[in-house]
């Protein structure tokens, strides 16, 4: 049997979200907070990056600042089509098949977008369990990565807390900060290179292997 769970990032990590679907994400988010906050579009943009910077989601600063109704943002900024703005890697569902162990989507982004990309992608057979920012919170507090205490909790809820099962969780992101986060939650740590990186980023003692495709996994990672 084999005891290896893979945690998955979505966006940049099993597909390409800077080719199109985040510059229409950013445009949303930026088009939300003028109206609700009833600034220009600089202002609005600036804001969308503060708090994107400081709480490692816009969606916090704006609930914790403005009382903006975090499910009524997450409904309005990812509510549009992705099918044609998608960009993958080919062969994805066939190498999950080959992917010995099980896999788990960790994500700051909200179900109902996870659960449309993993379609699309082909994946959602083989990703059964989606930890989206949904589900990312604490004492009733959102904790989206890269909370050291959400990843620790997340551990804990999937049983693989403790050191009889160092090594057994297996994080792959694109996003460093939470890599370092996760390394220090109990994760080995996969850095997916961020798509048209030309070199691979500098630092990182606590990654474990880095990867520019997904099917590079089972290459790179020490057994």
């Amino acid at each position: 049997m084999n005891r290896q769970v893979w945690f998955f990032d979505l966006d940049d990590t099993l597909h390409e979200a800077s080719h199109a679907i985040f510059s229409v994400i950013d445009s949303r988010m930026t088009d939300f907070v003028g109206r609700h906050l009833n600034v220009g579009r600089e202002q609005a943009a600036l804001l969308r990056v503060q708090y994107w910077h400081r709480y490692g989601a816009t969606m916090l600063g704006l609930v914790h600042h403005h009382g903006v109704d975090p499910h009524r943002f997450l409904h309005e900024v990812h509510d549009f089509p992705i099918e044609e703005l998608m960009r993958a890697e080919r062969g994805l569902a066939r190498m999950f098949s080959r992917l010995p162990g099980r896999k788990v989507l960790l994500t700051n982004a909200p179900d109902s977008y996870a659960a449309r990309v993993l379609r699309h992608l082909g994946l959602h057979r083989h990703i059964r369990t989606r930890y989206p920012i949904e589900r990312l919170r604490l004492h009733g507090r959102f904790r989206p990565k890269p909370s050291v205490a959400m990843l620790r909790a997340v551990l804990a809820r999937e049983g693989l807390a403790g050191r009889a099962n160092a090594g057994r969780a297996v994080l792959v992101d694109d996003n460093l900060q939470n890599l370092k986060a996760a390394r220090e939650a109990g994760f080995v740590t996969v850095l997916r290179i961020p798509p048209g990186a030309r070199r691979p980023l500098a630092g990182g003692s606590f990654l474990v292997a880095r990867v520019r495709t997904v099917r590079q996994l089972l290459r790179r990672l020490p057994t």
